[in-house]
């Protein structure tokens, strides 16, 4: 069940948001909670205060693919700013998750009057263009052994400012080999392997060891 707080002016904790006075409301989602389906009117950007949401899409025949893993400080939903009126992929949020939300003309005319807010909009939009681009090189070049511990150091944060998440939420391995583009099966044999290797620990919850990194490193 979605709580829906009463609509901000000034959104605290965020210093563009408050900078650029963002008038936006406030939604929260419990862990496998769908933020908007694939399909739906496309009408609003969210912004991700804390939290990680995975994007899917479903084709005609019913397969699902993992086409996104967004974590806090990323936009989604942009997609309305470039006249897209349905939504190309399912949000759903894997955590316990805030966000933010800006209808579609607030946030044009916050991205036309404040320089700030525009300039860390456009980061979000180039460092999501880069990760594509490094996932289609990772799916024509790189092992899904490799894919594998890249995923798991992804949801893990290893490598940003922040404080990295060592224990992770429970994740399906179905989840994992979408994400990856590999069987569940191919899943299952590398996860057994790094937690042999000591990569990885179960102990209610999936612990990621930094040591993970040898795998991605290793040519």
């Amino acid at each position: 069940m979605v709580k829906t707080k009463k609509r901000l002016r000034i959104v605290r904790g965020d210093s563009i948001f408050e900078s650029a006075r963002v008038s936006s409301r406030a939604a929260d989602h419990k862990p496998g909670g769908v933020i908007f389906a694939q399909g739906e009117p496309s009408t609003t950007v969210m912004f991700i205060k804390k939290g990680t949401v995975k994007l899917s899409v479903v084709s005609r025949t019913g397969k699902e693919a993992v086409v996104g893993l967004l974590k806090s400080g990323d936009f989604l939903g942009e997609g309305c700013l470039a006249g897209q009126n349905r939504r190309m992929a399912t949000a759903t949020t894997l955590t316990p998750t805030r966000m933010l939300i800006l209808d579609k003309q607030e946030m044009m005319e916050r991205l036309h009057d404040n320089v700030r807010f525009s300039d860390r909009f456009l980061s979000h939009m180039l460092a999501r263009n880069i990760r594509i681009e490094e996932d289609l090189v990772d799916q024509l070049f790189n092992s899904s052994e490799k894919r594998l511990a890249q995923a798991l150091l992804l949801l893990a944060r290893y490598g940003e400012r922040e404080q990295p998440q060592r224990v992770l939420p429970k994740l399906s391995q179905e989840l994992l080999a979408e994400m990856i583009g590999t069987t569940r099966s191919r899943v299952n044999f590398f996860m057994n392997k790094f937690r042999k290797l000591g990569f990885i620990e179960y102990n209610g919850g999936l612990k990621i060891d930094s040591s993970l990194l040898s795998v991605v490193l290793h040519d």
